[in-house]
């Protein structure tokens, strides 16, 4: 059986490396800038991970949102906090949203799968 979240971590790694190899300023600082903007601060680290996830949901980002999922997993959230997270994208972005939270609950049972194997 494939694992699902070793294959997207493993494509996401190698493709941000080519990105980055390419040294462009504007493509650097965006990273960076994405990268800080999910640091503790005013809000925690968790509520920005909902945050990302619901946005990006609502965006129809299938990588945005796994990518989300596992970090929001790795800060300790429950699959009930997700759930209802999924619900309020889903409520704001409507029935278009649908395939995506089908696809974000299949990853999230991925991500719990993979990590149960050690």
């Amino acid at each position: 059986m494939s694992d699902i979240v070793k294959e997207f971590n493993d494509y996401r790694a190698k493709m941000n490396d080519k990105i980055l190899a390419d040294n462009n300023k504007i493509v650097k600082r965006i990273f960076n800038l994405d990268t800080n903007a999910f640091q503790e601060g005013a809000l925690d680290k968790k509520t920005k991970e909902l945050l990302g996830l619901v946005a990006s949901t609502v965006l129809r980002c299938d990588d945005c949102v796994k990518y989300h999922l596992e970090a929001s997993y790795n800060e300790g959230i429950t699959k009930e906090e997700i759930s209802e997270a999924l619900g309020i994208a889903t409520l704001v972005g409507g029935t278009i949203v649908i395939p995506h939270l089908r696809r974000a609950h299949e990853y999230w049972d991925a991500i719990e799968h993979h990590n149960s194997q050690g």
